[in-house]
């Protein structure tokens, strides 16, 4: 079901974020430096599948559209019988994409949680002269006692062994 159109990609993202699409579909002859700042803008603030239908698009321009965020980039125009089954596999390779964007944000903050769980013990072996283990069981102890998360305490043990080097 179509809920919008629109001539250019001026306001583009506002008018997605109203009208709820949940897919976009351009056609445009040729898809100008604009055009693709616009879709950028849209993956950017109100991400959404994107397909582009375009008469011509040479390898940097298809490139050029992939980065601002276009799912599907077709060439040769927009056929009434090609629209559908492209439309699915933006969908489905745009849900994907999210799904593999949340695993890596995910994977990087465990990698960054597990970083600042290592130098907080460092930090209380330092300071309190105790082993490894014995640093983690009192990491361990002071988020239980908090009802915080490990990363969490270790953050603060961290910004406290900054601020004494700053006293």
């Amino acid at each position: 079901m179509v809920v919008a159109t629109a001539a250019d990609v001026t306001g583009l993202t506002a008018l997605v974020r109203d009208c709820g699409a949940e897919v976009i579909v351009c056609d445009l002859d040729d898809p100008s430096r604009d055009a693709l700042e616009g879709m950028r803008a849209l993956h950017r603030d109100e991400p959404r599948p994107v397909v582009l239908f375009a008469e011509k698009g040479d390898a940097d321009q298809i490139e050029a559209a992939l980065e601002a965020g276009v799912a599907a980039y077709v060439v040769e125009g927009l056929a009434p019988a090609r629209v559908r089954p492209v439309i699915e596999v933006a969908i489905r390779r745009w849900r994907a994409h999210q799904a593999l964007t949340r695993e890596l944000a995910e994977a990087r903050q465990t990698l960054a949680d597990k970083l600042a769980i290592d130098q907080a013990k460092q930090a209380l072996m330092q300071r309190h002269k105790l082993t490894e283990p014995e640093a983690y069981k009192r990491l361990r102890r002071m988020a239980m006692d908090t009802g915080r998360k490990l990363a969490q305490v270790a953050a603060e043990v961290l910004l406290d062994k900054e601020a004494s080097k700053v006293k």
